[in-house]
This record gives C-alpha cells, structure tokens and sequence, in this order.
C-alpha cells in the first residue's frame, strides 16, 4: 500500500511538471508580453486602488480597467506616433541634403574651425574629399555600394515582420493588462495561496517581496528618469539644442537603464557643438553629469534599495544582469529576482522561518 501511495504520488507530480511544461511551450511566444501585463498591472495597482476607493466599480467591474488600460495605451503610442513624424520629417530633409552634397559637394562646417585642436588638419581633409561634388559622389558611391539592395531589400523585411509581431504582442499585453486590472485581486490572493501550500510562510514572503521590488524598480527607474529627460529637457531648450522635446524623451528612456543617460545628452552637446555654440555643448555637459550623478548616486539607492532592502551594488547587478539576460524586460526581473534570492539567503542564515529585519 505505501509503494502504491508513493507510485500515485510521484505519477500525479509528474502529469503536474508535464502539464506545466506543456503549457509554457505553448504560450512561450506570448510570455514576454504577460511579464509586462504583470509588471504594468504591479506598478500601476496604487493607483487603481486610488480610483477604485473613489468610485467603486460595479457589478461588471470594466470601467477603471478599461480607463486604465487605455490611458497606458497612450501613454506608449503617442510618443511612439511623435517620434516616427518627427523621424519621418528628418529623412525628408536627409534626403534633400542627400541630393544636395551629391549635386554641389559638402562645403566645410562652421564647428570644424572652432574644433580645440586638428582644426587645420580636418578642414584640409574635408575640403579635399568632401567639399567638391566630385568627391561627395565618391564617398556616397563607396556608401551606397556598402549598403547593397538586397541587404536594404533583406532589412525591410525583417523589419516590417518585427513590427507586425511587437504590435501583436503590444495587443495581447492590453488584453491581459485590462484583466490583470479587473481581476487582479482574485490573481493576486490565489498566488499567495499557492506560494503559502507549495513554499509554506516563506514562500509568500518571497512573493510580496518581489512585487516590492518591482514597485521600487518602477520608482528608482522610471519615475527618476523621466524625472531626468524632464530637467535635461528644459536645459536642451535653454541651451538652444535643435529638438529639444525630442531629445529630452530620448534622454528619458535612456536614462531608465544606468549608464545610458550620458550617450543621449552627449549627443545633445554635439548637437549644440554642431550649431557653432560650444558654450551650450559645455552647459548641457555639465547639467547632464550633475543631474545623473544626484540621480545614480543619491536619489536611485534610496528609492529603489529601500523598496527592495537590497544594497545598491546587487540593485546594480540585478538591472545590468536582467537586461543582459531578457532585455529591457530585466529592468524589471532582475532586481526582483535579487531581492528574492536575498530574503532567501538571510531566512536561511538567520536559521529559522521569520523574516530578518
């Protein structure tokens, strides 16, 4: 009878590990976007409890979840639509100077004089290869023969279909985002419920300990670096940088993944360097390495290493190791996975089942 009792069990958490096997290989081209739907719904739920104490929802329960999918919807599309007019303006008029240098040659830029030292040298340069059409048609025929059809042919296709998928995705991320938002509460109590019989305490502290890191990722993250595309965007404006709102969006997004804030606001003072102003280049330099270091080093640990209880270093190890390993994804998964593994080492440090403090 004990044989018998065992075979059933081993046999019943065999056909679990199958099922669950089975299931993730059906859906493993969708998981992507159910990690985001989980992240979105887990940082955004403060504020549908706002919403929800303020009007409750009725019987059908649609009406702050559709709100609020909708309003992150937006909040993703409408800088994605600006950015492609803007960008489809700028290779309006690449095209035109395209033509342009092709036709009358690349006279020498007004920065190229004001350069700190090779001045002399990149001026002659310039002016022998570039500045008479004969030689701008050479360099444009050596980039055009770099850049053959099939390759451009081969390009387009794998982008359109890139483009199709991630708006398939993007959809289906709406979707479970919408009943993450309607039902999440029964989802939420039932994960407890499962990581309480299947980890016992422990595993519900783990799983609460994760959300808190995602929240605190969210905060350190996102809040800080729209905070920072925010204030280096005034500067961009100030400083008379071309595009300003744009940049200070780029900046933004940029600044969500440490040490990426730097490439978009030096491009910024390239930019204002461009333009013959090498004053704004040094300001927003200057603004930008102020502004990220009170950010990286003072504003970020608090917030996120406070949520998580996690030291900024393996805060750090976490995003950089996530992003490595899942993409803009494991801005997310990576410190949640740290905290976890944390808790896990200090509970069994700690030699016992309470949570250390």
């Amino acid at each position: 009878m004990p044989a018998a009792t065992g075979t059933s069990a081993f046999a019943r958490a065999a056909l679990v590990v199958g099922l669950a096997g089975l299931g993730v290989w059906v859906l493993h081209p969708y998981l992507p976007a159910l990690a985001w739907a989980v992240i979105l719904s887990i940082a955004l739920w403060p504020l549908r409890e706002r919403l929800v104490r303020i009007a409750p929802p009725g019987r059908h329960n649609v009406l702050w979840p559709a709100l609020l999918t909708l309003v992150v919807a937006l909040v993703i599309l409408v800088p994605l639509v600006v950015a492609a007019v803007q960008a489809a303006r700028e290779a309006h008029d690449a095209i035109g100077f395209w033509r342009r240098i092709e036709e009358q040659g690349w006279p020498v830029p007004d920065f190229v004089a004001r350069l700190p030292f090779g001045a002399a040298q990149v001026s002659a340069w310039w002016q022998e290869n570039l500045s008479h059409p004969q030689g701008s048609s050479e360099v444009l025929h050596r980039l055009d023969q770099s850049l053959n059809h099939s390759s451009v042919v081969g390009f387009g296709r794998t982008f359109g279909s890139q483009i199709v998928h991630r708006a398939v995705l993007f959809g289906f991320t709406l979707l479970t985002l919408f009943f993450l938002f309607r039902d999440g509460s029964a989802v939420a109590a039932q994960a407890l419920s499962a990581a309480r019989r299947l980890f016992g305490p422990r595993g519900e502290r783990v799983a609460r300990q994760m959300v808190a890191s995602v929240h605190g990722t969210v905060d350190g993250l996102v809040l800080v670096g729209l905070g920072e595309g925010f204030l280096l965007g005034v500067v961009y404006a100030f400083a008379g940088v071309p595009h300003p709102v744009l940049l200070g969006a780029a900046t933004a997004l940029a600044a969500m993944i440490p040490f990426a804030a730097p490439v978009a606001f030096g491009l910024a003072a390239l930019l204002a360097g461009a333009q013959g102003s090498v004053t704004a280049a040094v300001v927003v330099v200057v603004a930008g390495l102020v502004v990220t270091f009170v950010a990286d080093h003072f504003v970020r640990p608090a917030l996120i290493g406070g949520a998580t209880r996690l030291p900024f270093l393996w805060v750090l190890l976490g995003i950089l190791g996530g992003v490595e390993s899942f993409g803009l994804l494991g801005l997310f998964l990576g410190p949640a996975v740290m905290a976890a593994l944390v808790l896990l080492w200090r509970e069994y440090t700690a030699g016992d089942d309470r949570p250390v403090s």
